[in-house]
């Protein structure tokens, strides 16, 4: 009975990469550092290795993507999951060790963080168990503290979304992350807030995208949001991106859950470029000696044109290779006229196949079993009949059963015996 009870009150705070358990009897909690929860994990590849330079520095984790580079300056052994009591600008803070060691230096040069001119803050030490009853208080205000704001937000007429709040660990700050179209004055709701909460009040401005980075979910390709896993600088995307891809304008599609187009549309633009840069323009018909040939579709990857002779139908397509098509148009240009588009032999072109082979879904059904199956329900069906007539009897009355199937052979040999001695008697 204890371990369910317990299991029922763990607590999974994917926001901050924890699980947390309040033991009923001491009102204690547990807290441990999970690693799966956290938006834009960065895996430790680096583990066991040492560099110079990478001692005393470590990754500390809070509330969903913010994180920052601290020195140990405790004098205790920290590693990765430990609770830690880091310096703020005013008063501590509490997060979680995520990295350690040379894998630090690397997200600090991604992050163009100088080691040698930056100053760091500070890690004062191990979290201890009032420090963990405080931040569990500040963390269950979070929730009601951002419906209020945004009731006070929406009664002052300020075009603004609060989208999150984060209180600090000692629970003497919180940070308001909101969303605004434009410029937003908010000296008068900072008053209001810290007269309502009595507390230190930040305002953050975030972006859509940022906002579903900070929510986290899942894509209509079934993986989690690239928002949320990996991507921490954010590019401008337009709709040319869809165009030379050969995508439908259409924003139900192109549009993300953070209402703006998708990420993803910038992952394959360069390849796209790169094979539309050897296709070549068709402005006018292709000119041949049985007719013109209209271009009706490009595939742009595989670099192929398909053609008819119909301008207005789709039935009968020829495909060309792009370097095909671009010789035709010097020929035309120079008087030529190719013999017929149907005499050009088909492009090679390698198809896709996946390392997994089959991927139907039908792929484990055995065809044989389904037949087996079959023939013994036939074969059980005799035993469902009457007790006075028997199976065989039944098969008899309506070809003679087997042994009908026996005297017609035999017939059909005596018959064929017969017509091989009156052509030996001819001869």
């Amino acid at each position: 009975m204890e371990d369910n009870t317990n299991k029922e009150a763990l607590y999974f705070d994917c926001s901050r990469g924890c699980t947390t358990a309040k033991d009923p009897q001491t009102n204690e909690y547990d807290c441990n550092y999970r690693q799966g929860c956290c938006k834009l994990q960065d895996y430790n590849w680096l583990a066991g290795v040492s560099q110079a330079g990478s001692d005393g520095l470590f990754e500390v984790r809070f509330k969903n993507t913010r994180k920052g580079i601290y020195s140990n300056a405790s004098g205790q052994n920290v590693k990765i999951g430990d609770m830690v009591i880091v310096e703020a600008a005013n008063g501590h803070d509490l997060g979680i060790v995520t990295l350690e060691g040379p894998v630090v230096l690397r997200q600090m040069k991604c992050k163009g963080i100088n080691p040698e001119t930056t100053e760091f803050k500070k890690i004062y030490r191990k979290a201890r168990q009032n420090d963990i009853v405080k931040w569990q208080e500040a963390i269950a205000r979070e929730q009601d503290t951002m419906i209020k704001a945004r009731r006070i937000a929406t009664e002052m007429g300020l075009e603004m979304k609060i989208g999150d709040v984060e209180f600090q660990g000692d629970g003497t700050k919180a940070i308001f992350y909101y969303i605004a179209d434009g410029r937003v004055d908010f000296r008068q709701l900072i008053k209001v807030f810290a007269e309502e909460f009595r507390i230190r009040i930040e305002m953050k401005q975030i972006g859509a995208r940022q906002e579903a980075g900070l929510i986290g979910g899942l894509g209509v390709c079934g993986r989690e949001l690239c928002c949320a896993n990996y991507i921490t600088s954010f590019q401008s995307i337009t709709t040319s991106a869809a165009r030379c891809q050969d995508l439908s304008l259409n924003p139900q599609k192109l549009a993300g859950q953070c209402g703006k187009l998708k990420c993803c549309l910038n992952y394959e633009v360069a390849n796209y470029l790169d094979a539309q840069s050897r296709i070549p323009r068709v402005s006018e018909p292709l000119e041949f000696e049985d007719g013109f040939a209209y271009l009706m579709k490009t595939d742009i990857l595989k670099e192929v044109m398909y053609f008819s002779y119909d301008k207005s139908s789709l039935a009968n397509l020829y495909a060309l290779d792009a370097s095909e098509v671009r010789e035709i148009i010097k020929m035309n240009r120079n008087g030529i006229k190719p013999e017929s588009l149907k005499s050009e032999p088909e492009p090679y072109v390698p198809e896709f196949i996946t390392a997994v082979g089959d991927d139907s879904i039908t792929r484990f059904d055995n065809p044989d079993r389904k037949k087996a199956k079959s023939r013994r329900r036939s074969g059980k069906g005799g035993q469902n009949q009457p007790k006075g007539e028997h199976p065989q009897a039944k098969g008899q009355k309506r070809g003679g059963g087997n042994h009908g199937g026996r005297n017609r052979d035999r017939d059909r040999q005596g018959r064929g015996g017969e017509q091989k001695k009156t052509t030996e008697q001819k001869a």
